[in-house]
């Protein structure tokens, strides 16, 4: 039997999130526990859905039509004309691939991003945008460029977990800290709502749009 780490190596570690499951481990762990099957990978293309086969010796089916269809190598572009600096984005990256701070323009690393689409929702100015990878050969399906493979792969495993290490600690800190010095943050983060919504104001303006 396929242990979770073998089915693991073969996902993308694209941590989108479209296959239902949080990320691609959670996928794999699914799939090993045979409470899932191996058709919900739109980043994989068929070479995944094909190794996955092979290793679990399940039929090769199409992808299953309620996760979405096989793309073309994409990535994220920030519109940096149009960007607030609010860092949401870079948040919801998975990989660390948007390079940025607060109230500083953001720009994502082509090379790191693996067009998982998490950073779009939360743009309030929708300034992001999927636009086609380079090096990507007409007609090829998934994230996994003809250069790349198990060493991209593996390289994108480990920024998902230090991002994940993180974001952990940011919340156990969160909790650890004083009731005063929470009340500070929430002055803090109401302050940085305004001015949010100050760059918002600015940026609708600039488009000719109309004040909400």
């Amino acid at each position: 039997m396929a242990t979770v780490a073998q089915i693991d190596a073969l996902l993308p570690q694209t941590q989108c999130a479209r296959c239902g499951f949080p990320d691609c481990h959670a996928y794999a762990e699914a799939i090993a526990r045979d409470e899932t099957d191996i058709d919900r990978c739109p980043p994989g293309g068929d070479e995944t859905l094909q190794a996955l086969s092979r290793l679990l010796a399940r039929p090769v089916t199409r992808l299953d039509p309620a996760v979405g269809t096989f793309t073309t190598g994409t990535v994220a572009f920030i519109d940096e004309t149009l960007c607030i600096g609010c860092a949401k984005c870079i948040a919801a990256c998975p990989v660390d691939a948007i390079a940025g701070g607060p109230k500083l323009m953001h720009t994502v690393v082509e090379a790191l991003c693996t067009g998982c689409e998490l950073c779009l929702p939360p743009c309030p100015v929708d300034c992001i945008e999927l636009t086609p990878a380079q090096g990507v050969t007409e007609g090829y399906e998934g994230w996994q460029f003809p250069q790349s493979g198990d060493e991209r792969a593996e390289k994108l495993r480990e920024r998902y977990g230090r991002h994940q290490a993180r974001s952990r600690k940011t919340q156990q800190e969160r909790r650890a800290r004083p009731s005063a010095h929470e009340a500070r943050v929430d002055d803090l983060k109401d302050q940085r709502q305004a001015e949010i919504a100050a760059a918002l104001a600015r940026v609708r303006a600039k488009r000719g749009e109309t004040p909400r």
